[in-house]
């Protein structure tokens, strides 16, 4: 696993009128603060990729459908520098993926309908913060397959 990321299950409780899915508490040893959550509804085999994000940590879940999240270290003094990580959240594998500053992320909809993508970032949304590269960048060691 790429130094810093971590993966939690995430807690779900059902019964006849539904169910409440949790994602992070202020509690959790994830939670560092709040910048802002939004959602990001992700069309059956689309790519969103590749973002990094050099001051906001993001804590992914997907509460609705199936997404691939792939996450690679670029950092250079990293012990896990070079690395790509792939998980597979959302319906049967519902879990917080904590991506940490300064780590390239991208995602696609692995499910036959749209996903939905939620994070609760620890910044608010600034695009001065952010730095983008097309899906199929060669710089980073990784191919899109649906």
């Amino acid at each position: 696993m790429i130094e810093g990321v971590v993966v939690s299950p995430l807690k779900q409780i059902e019964d006849a009128r539904g169910k409440v899915m949790h994602m992070l508490r202020r509690d959790s040893p994830l939670f560092e603060r709040f910048g802002e959550v939004y959602f990001s509804v992700v069309n059956p085999g689309a790519v969103k990729a590749w973002k990094l994000h050099t001051k906001m940590a993001l804590n992914l879940a997907v509460p609705f459908g199936k997404i691939r999240i792939v996450i690679y270290d670029g950092r250079t003094g990293s012990p896990t520098f070079g690395h790509v990580d792939e998980f597979i959240t959302g319906d049967g594998n519902y879990c917080l993926v904590h991506v940490p500053p300064l780590v390239w992320s991208g995602f696609m909809g692995i499910s036959d309908s749209f996903s939905i993508l939620a994070n609760c970032a620890t910044e608010p949304h600034d695009p001065a913060e952010a730095e983008h590269l097309n899906y199929d960048n060669t710089r980073i060691p990784y191919r899109w397959q649906a």
